[in-house]
């Protein structure tokens, strides 16, 4: 059976039997954990292991372990990471310091994933924090300044990368201008502002990059970005220049409507390499996992490239010193 085009989670802390049994007949070529997935280290993984077992060889686990109120690793067995807007606060009395702190940031946050077997970390946001916007985004932007949002994303990025681990940038081709929380409804926004292009464009050779659940009328009047084939293609490969691996936000989220398995072919048909649907709830990722076609022979490509790309950056890193490092800087 091909690996097919599809990145899913799971309902608990343990791979049941029947959900391995799925995955044998229907291989994702991931799987995303959260925090229902998450007890402790040993747990952890004990989980990620039993996922290699059965999934394709090359395939990829994923987290959003972005550092503040996004992350799933947590106290007291995990070290909590600041928000990006807590180092951008850092920038702003000291621009050294402050990239400094994104970079121990992201390779902190990299050798926790690391070593629980997660190779995919869903950081950096690289969504500009506008004033009276949805604070969905909020203090996890890395501020207005699209030139500084580019900087602290990039060291969070090559952080990431020290640790071995592939940065996926979001949420293209940009939240910050969003009214509503597209977990809820769907935000849409009439007036595009290139600048928003700004903090993408400068890190277009990132390996990952999530879309935005968002409808972008200037762009695309009838379908959000993560369905819109004109603003995948002209927009986020075209204007930003992304060719890396691009992966839906999760399809499960109520911006989008239709069944899941519906969601998950508009996706990829608009131009996402994968489709991510993230409820963990049985009947919905079969439909999703049935109706998604084999990973594509570019998306397969990316995927080696961005897994090559993080092997080659790798170093070795001792997280005490670099915590110690990271703390006294603020």
């Amino acid at each position: 059976m091909p690996t097919l085009a599809a990145i899913v989670g799971i309902p608990g802390p343990t791979l049941d039997a029947a959900t391995a049994e799925m995955f044998r007949a229907l291989p994702p070529a991931g799987v995303i954990l959260f925090g229902r997935n998450v007890e402790d280290p040993a747990q952890l993984v004990a989980l990620t292991s039993a996922l290699r077992a059965v999934l394709p060889e090359h395939a990829v686990l994923l987290v959003d372990q972005e550092g503040g109120r996004v992350a799933r690793l947590r106290l007291p067995h995990w070290r909590a990471q600041p928000s990006a807007g807590r180092i951008a606060g850092l920038y702003a009395a000291d621009a050294k310091a402050g990239v400094r702190a994104a970079w121990l940031t992201g390779a902190l946050i990299g050798v926790e994933c690391a070593a629980m077997g997660f190779d995919v970390v869903c950081a950096p946001v690289l969504d500009l924090l506008v004033a009276g916007m949805s604070d969905v985004v909020g203090d996890r932007s890395f501020g207005a300044d699209p030139a500084k949002v580019a900087a602290l994303g990039r060291a969070v990025a090559e952080g990431l990368l020290a640790a071995g681990v592939q940065p996926v940038m979001k949420h293209l081709p940009g939240h910050g201008r969003a009214k509503v929380d597209s977990h809820l409804a769907l935000p849409v926004i009439s007036a595009t502002d290139l600048a928003d292009l700004l903090p993408f464009q400068a890190n277009a050779d990132l390996p990952w990059a999530m879309t935005a659940h968002i409808l972008y009328q200037a762009w695309d009047a009838d379908r959000p970005a993560t369905l819109s084939p004109r603003i995948i293609a002209e927009v986020i490969r075209g204007s930003i220049g992304f060719q890396g691996v691009l992966v839906s936000d999760d399809l499960a989220m109520q911006a989008l409507t239709g069944a899941p398995d519906s969601r998950a072919l508009a996706a990829l048909e608009a131009g996402c390499d994968l489709a991510m649907y993230c409820a963990g709830d049985p009947a919905g990722t079969r439909a999703v996992l049935r109706a998604c076609p084999a990973l594509s022979t570019a998306a397969i490509q990316r995927l080696r490239s961005a897994r090559e790309l993080a092997q080659a950056h790798q170093i070795a890193l001792d997280a005490a010193e670099m915590a110690a490092e990271r703390d006294g800087l603020f």
